[in-house]
């Protein structure tokens, strides 16, 4: 159980939207449909699917970031994701991480649960437990980086779904090297024209933006003392 899941849900019922892809750019083939991951299942026919006040906000996010850096664009590397496809990311990841550690399967019990911490770390749960929805899975999450002018990736010094502390947003922020606090100041553009349109951003991963789900919620309340935000989006 994580922290936000002490957040009452009172879902809105807002419906799921396609994002417009006139508005951003879009990290095409999606990764993990190249993996395999059942998104057959979905109740949306892509993962670049979001709740439409999500949307909105995503939209405004983007004006911002223009503001400043006119022929930037944020991309979308992933949004709305079933529970089926965040248990087969999981399973996923605990493999790869088996693997480079020299596992042999099946893992046995002790090794097992030391890796499935570590996953856990940055993936959440895959619950069916309406009470405690994965957040993408609420369709309010989403996962982003920044594109110049000429489509080309900028670089925020690690990839996304990185499992490291190199993931932790804040992680270049006091290097003394001109490479990383570029870095630093990549993510800070992202992540100040996220903020400035309504979104949280998770502690430990620099690429992961809520609005209105369990995190976002938690998140504001920290960030603001005497708020008591509910969720407005549940699992989907």
């Amino acid at each position: 159980m994580k922290p936000y899941h002490q957040i009452v849900i009172d879902e809105c019922g807002e419906p799921l939207v396609p994002i417009p892809t006139e508005h951003f750019a879009f990290q095409i083939p999606h990764p993990y449909q190249k993996l395999g991951a059942p998104y057959h299942n979905s109740k949306a026919d892509s993962p670049y699917y979001l709740r439409q006040g999500v949307v909105d906000s995503l939209i405004a996010a983007q004006t911002e970031l223009q503001q400043k850096y006119q022929n930037w664009k944020i991309l979308i590397f992933d949004a709305y994701r079933p529970v089926e496809v965040q248990q087969f990311m999981v399973d996923y990841t605990f493999n790869q991480i088996a693997l480079a550690q020299g596992c042999e399967f099946p893992v046995s019990e002790d090794k097992r649960q030391v890796i499935i911490e570590h996953v856990y770390q940055f993936w959440a749960v895959p619950s069916l437990d309406r009470a405690m929805p994965p957040p993408h899975s609420t369709g309010a999450a989403l996962d982003v980086t920044l594109v110049d002018e000429n489509n080309r990736l900028i670089d925020m010094g690690s990839p996304i779904d990185e499992i490291s502390e190199r993931s932790y947003p804040d992680y270049f922020g006091k290097s003394k090297e001109p490479q990383k606090l570029e870095y630093h100041r990549h993510r800070k553009i992202l992540k100040d024209a996220m903020i400035a349109a309504g979104f949280q951003q998770h502690p430990k991963e620099w690429w992961h933006f809520c609005l209105g789900d369990q995190m976002w919620a938690w998140l504001t309340n920290q960030n603001n003392s005497g708020s008591q935000f509910m969720a407005r989006y549940g699992r989907y």
